[in-house]
């Protein structure tokens, strides 16, 4: 069984959207409910601040639910990957500004090397939504008129 041009993009959109969504609300909730385990693991930078922790859940948690219902809402992916990737790319940006990570410089590096790698993958995504929904105007040559 050989798969259509259009349906290998919608494949890997609907999976980029599940991953990613599962993954944000994932790490949403991981803050709302343990902000002192997160902080220790994922979010050791600075000095501990729930509030900002919280804060950034009601993010998080909603992205991740905006990402996942755009799987079964189509019209719904082209925004909701657009600012997922806007997303994740400020959020590379401000680890390749402030790589210092509280387990060292080289997890920091790391860490922003991971952001700016799943923003491609993002905006791949987001184009292959783009180009699906609207594809090239065919030639005169090509509709045979």
């Amino acid at each position: 069984m050989t798969m259509t041009p259009a349906r290998t993009p919608t494949r890997f959109v609907e999976v980029t959207l599940i991953v990613f969504g599962v993954y944000a609300l994932g790490v949403g909730l991981f803050m709302l409910f343990a902000p002192g385990a997160f902080f220790d693991t994922l979010g050791t930078f600075g000095v501990r601040n729930d509030h900002y922790i919280f804060d950034n859940a009601t993010f998080e948690i909603p992205q991740g639910l905006l990402l996942l219902a755009a799987v079964r809402r189509p019209t719904w992916r082209v925004p909701a990957l657009a600012f997922a990737t806007v997303h994740w790319a400020l959020h590379s940006i401000s680890h390749l500004i402030d790589p210092h990570h509280g387990a060292g410089d080289w997890i920091g590096w790391l860490e922003a090397g991971g952001l700016v790698a799943t923003t491609a993958i993002l905006a791949f995504a987001l184009r292959a939504t783009v180009v699906t929904h609207n594809p090239a105007p065919r030639s005169p040559l090509e509709s045979g008129h």
